[in-house]
């Protein structure tokens, strides 16, 4: 699974493909909701990596395995991606 923690407006102007959008501020009500597989491995990116990586530390919480995306979108734009 790949999320996006932005907000909708960063995510309109380009994601990941195949990426879902739970910006980080609504990660604790929404979360179990739409994620409902704990078992799945998820990447998490913001733009940089600070959100995705707080974004990270509250799924962790909850029971879920996140990856955070060091650098977010942007080192994944800067990889060519």
């Amino acid at each position: 699974i790949i999320l996006d923690v932005r907000e909708q407006y960063e995510f309109d102007e380009g994601h990941i493909p195949g990426a879902i959008l739970i910006p980080y501020t609504e990660i604790e009500n929404r979360a179990e909701k739409e994620l409902p597989d704990k078992d799945a491995v998820i990447l998490v990116y913001c733009r940089s990596g600070r959100r995705s990586m707080m974004a990270a530390g509250q799924m962790l919480e909850k029971g879920y395995i996140p990856v955070n995306l060091d650098g977010g979108i942007l080192a994944w734009k800067e990889a060519g991606r």
